[in-house]
């Protein structure tokens, strides 16, 4: 189980092994998969086919159900497999290509939560210029360069993890290969792994944070201001979803990252509700509470013979 180089292999155990249990697990997982899936597939066949909603809000709302749709399909499958075969051993070349495509959905999540609360910002605080300054060019730009910094952040993080020697166990008490898991099997960590590290949760992490608080401090700046108050209500029923998702989103982030080492039952938990149950949630509070979203699925569901 031990030795000084990389594993050719590694074994994931992410429950107690309680096998009387296993059917409600895997229950469970499918039917989140599935319900996950169809939602999030929902949401990007209506707004590439409504003409209405060829808006930024809904180019960056595709993304985000398409990311979700990658989130969930990373790990559970997987998942699944494991519960129905018994076979838990995970090749190195598949742990870290897992890892590569959740570390490209994770950056791609985050920044794109910044850009929607910058779409809000550019809504209310500068309602006359909006589709000036996210006209259709600058947001298939603003797209391209999410994917691609997310995708070259992705490399670069793999390719450092790749070179740290695992030399305590290839036991990974998890239900899919993280980051968390990996590093912690580790003898030390290179100094490149800890720059890229760093840079990685700056401009991943705190950054578009920042940003995004920054953002809703003028918007909240501005909606103070009106006097009406028919269009303050208004205004904060933009914000509410957004608000809603960043929440559960970092919360859920927050939380796993804080939790000590040894807590598996805390790590698993905090990582199901995070890649899982949040990739359910976001399509249904941010794009099914939206009325065009709504009138738009119910016309294409009307249309149909």
């Amino acid at each position: 189980m031990k030795n000084n180089e990389t594993f050719a292999c590694f074994y994931i155990l992410p429950f107690s092994g309680e096998t009387r249990s296993k059917p409600f697990i895997t229950a469970f997982f499918f039917l989140i998969y599935v319900v996950g899936v169809l939602i999030n597939s929902s949401i990007i066949t209506v707004i590439c086919l409504e003409v209405q909603l060829h808006k930024p809000m809904y180019l960056f709302l595709c993304n985000l159900s398409i990311v979700d749709i990658l989130f969930t399909s990373v790990s559970v499958p997987k998942l699944l497999h494991m519960l129905l075969s018994g076979n838990h051993i995970v090749s190195s070349a598949q742990c870290y290509t897992q890892l590569y495509f959740f570390l490209t959905a994770g950056g791609v999540e985050e920044t794109l939560l910044f850009i929607l609360a910058y779409d809000r910002y550019v809504a209310i605080c500068k309602p006359l210029h909006y589709h000036q300054i996210l006209n259709q060019r600058i947001c298939t730009l603003i797209t391209i360069g999410i994917w691609a910094a997310a995708l070259l952040n992705a490399s670069l993080y793999v390719t450092s993890v790749l070179y740290m020697s695992s030399c305590h166990s290839n036991v990974i008490h998890q239900f899919f290969c993280d980051v968390k898991s990996l590093t912690r099997n580790t003898c030390k960590a290179t100094e490149m792994f800890l720059l890229i590290d760093g840079v990685e949760v700056l401009l991943f992490g705190v950054i578009p944070l920042l940003c995004t608080l920054i953002s809703y401090y003028n918007i909240f700046f501005v909606i103070f201001k009106m006097k009406s108050e028919e269009s303050r209500n208004k205004a904060f029923s933009t914000c509410s979803s957004h608000i809603i998702v960043i929440s559960i989103y970092y919360g859920t982030c927050l939380a796993e990252l804080l939790i000590p080492s040894y807590s598996d039952v805390f790590d698993i938990t905090f990582s199901i509700v995070y890649t899982t149950i949040t990739p359910i949630i976001n399509p249904v509070v941010y794009s099914l509470k939206n009325s065009s979203v709504q009138s738009a699925l119910l016309r294409l569901v009307k249309s149909k013979p």
